[in-house]
């Protein structure tokens, strides 16, 4: 069954086309526009009308391509900057208007679920019985840990994202050692003291692990994120994304997703190995099955 997701996030909106059958996904587009909706902005404020306006165009055009390719079921979903927005109904409904779908705006366990199921179900090899998935996105990052037969067990969201740490912290290019200190500081201190059922691996998705694995590998422990990291301060943005044929936008947010990463790392245990699906993957899957 060719299914669609569309997801408003707070750093992009994507949209993803897939076919699935027999529980696994076969990826036919994915596509991406930083649209940034959580820039600047704080928690409880609105999203201006302006950005309501570009988010809802993108999305029509995200949908009309999906119904192109023909895809039997779309369903779009809003995460971190959308739910924590004073004007998030304001929101669902303009984005309504422009491309005829209801948009679901995903509570943080929901959003750790799917991520859970996407990580897990396209991993692409066998996985040990209990594992942790760590979401890191634009405004929240979401830990769930479970087993594939089971589901998830256990699951928390946070109010931290690379793109509200990049926005509060990271002002120069590259970024100053003073200011990745204040965000590793911020990182740790949110997930300081945080007790979970401890996995047997540890997985990561979203769009910092995604691009980590050009950086440095498929498996980021210690020495490989500090590498990175040295590899993020050494340049500005444009020369890193060229070399590592990234986008300009996401170099800039993924020292704050790293150290994100890494706080989560070692909550969880283990070293993280990215994942080749994510919430998007996990929502094409759900819709699958209860079609």
């Amino acid at each position: 069954m060719l299914c669609a997701c569309i997801d408003i996030g707070t750093n992009t909106t994507r949209v993803l086309v897939a076919e699935t059958a027999d529980g696994q996904v076969e990826e036919v587009l994915q596509q991406r526009a930083f649209t940034r909706i959580g820039k600047g902005m704080k928690a409880g404020a609105e999203i201006p009308p302006e950005k309501m306006m570009e988010v809802a165009r993108v999305v029509n055009e995200q949908v009309a391509l999906a119904e192109r390719l023909g895809a039997q079921a779309v369903r779009i979903v809003a995460t971190a900057a959308i739910r924590g927005a004073a004007n998030r109904d304001e929101f669902a409904a303009a984005v309504f208007v422009a491309g005829g779908h209801e948009v679901e705006i995903l509570d943080g366990h929901e959003e750790a679920r799917l991520a859970f199921i996407g990580a897990t179900r396209t991993f692409g090899q066998p996985l040990p019985d209990r594992i942790g998935v760590v979401d890191v996105g634009g405004g929240s990052t979401e830990i769930a840990v479970g087993t594939i037969a089971g589901g998830v067990e256990w699951s928390s969201s946070f109010r931290v994202g690379s793109g509200f740490l990049a926005d509060h912290y990271l002002r120069s290019d590259p970024p100053s050692v003073a200011e990745l200190h204040a965000v590793r500081e911020h990182a740790a201190g949110v997930l300081e003291g945080l007790e979970l059922p401890l996995p047997d691996c540890a997985v990561a998705v979203g769009g910092s692990a995604a691009s980590l694995r050009r950086l440095v590998g498929a498996v980021l422990e210690p020495e490989t994120l500090q590498r990175a990291l040295r590899v993020l301060s050494g340049d500005t943005a444009e020369v890193v994304a060229r070399r590592f044929s990234l986008d300009p936008e996401r170099v800039r947010l993924l020292p704050a997703g790293i150290l994100i990463l890494d706080a989560a790392g070692q909550r969880l245990g283990h070293p993280l190995q990215i994942g080749r699906g994510g919430l998007r993957e996990g929502v094409v899957l759900d819709m699958a099955r209860r079609l």
